[in-house]
């Protein structure tokens, strides 16, 4: 059966990423895993000067310097067990039931890669445990992570609440019509109004498609509210989002054109950094 898998770690996002995880699992009505990886962390310093001292010391210290991982080790797969208990909780809190735990060692991007044939939907959340309080940061994985997997993933901001309206960036192009297509579909956007926005360019017939897509939407369903616009993209998309005070953005991953571009390496992360919101990222 198809899972949403939430990624835990010890950032100050942990709860957030939990209650992101029950709000999808109970919209989908698709069985709840929580997923903690161990990484291991590359060690620094007395290993460094092994070299410089003799055979004797050296073989001790590298003892040493054993016992102290496997204590890491051990202290790293306890607060695991902990924090995904604590997450368990809320979840059964919150009426979500089944819910799984699994703890992982290794990458967390090759867990996820290895768990994907289970995904439904992924959700992590933008800042990881080495930010903390920076919540405008982004976690190191999150770019890999959207460029590895074919799962949508959802990027869980602080203080998540379960939004009533999403914003999508339309251009008239056949990804972003599959993009409208899962929508539709997949069932999460359910009975949120949908903001559909372009930005004016070079395809002749954009406006005919806009309107025609707003249409579809609004027979499957849909309380639409379509804007077409002008400007720079990132700039007009960025306000339009503010004005409007969107809860959710909608992005697809991947393009070449000018709006789609917007989605992919640097201005992916532009996008995201800039928006305290939840974002959905469709591959």
């Amino acid at each position: 059966m198809e899972k949403i898998i939430a990624c835990i770690d010890g950032s100050v996002l942990a709860n957030d990423v939990c209650n992101a995880g029950v709000w999808v699992a109970q919209k989908l009505n698709k069985p709840l895993m929580f997923l903690h990886t161990i990484e291991k962390q590359q060690q620094h310093g007395a290993d460094d000067l092994t070299g410089a001292i003799g055979l004797g010391a050296r073989s001790a210290l590298l003892a040493e310097m054993a016992s102290l991982d496997e204590q890491r080790g051990k202290v790293a797969l306890q607060l695991g067990k902990g924090m995904l208990e604590h997450v368990v909780q809320l979840a059964h809190d919150q009426g979500c039931e089944p819910v799984e735990q699994k703890q992982r060692h290794g990458d967390f991007v090759e867990a996820l890669i290895e768990l994907e044939k289970q995904a439904r939907l992924i959700v992590v959340g933008r800042s990881g445990e080495g930010h903390q309080q920076n919540f405008k940061a982004l976690g190191s994985h999150i770019e890999h992570l959207i460029r590895q997997v074919h799962t949508p993933v959802l990027i869980a901001s602080k203080d998540f609440t379960a939004p009533t309206n999403f914003m999508l960036a339309y251009d008239g192009r056949a990804t972003a019509d599959k993009a409208v297509e899962r929508i539709i579909s997949g069932g999460l956007l359910r009975g949120m109004t949908c903001h559909l926005v372009t930005i004016k360019n070079n395809e002749s017939d954009i406006e005919q498609k806009f309107e025609q897509t707003a249409q579809r939407l609004r027979k499957q369903g849909f309380d639409v509210k379509a804007e077409f616009i002008e400007g720079e993209i990132f700039a007009s998309l960025a306000e339009y989002q503010a004005a409007n005070k969107i809860e959710l953005m909608v992005m697809g991953a991947f393009g070449h054109s000018k709006i789609r571009q917007l989605f992919l390496g640097s201005n992916t992360l532009r996008m995201i950094e800039s928006s305290q919101v939840p974002l959905v990222v469709l591959r």
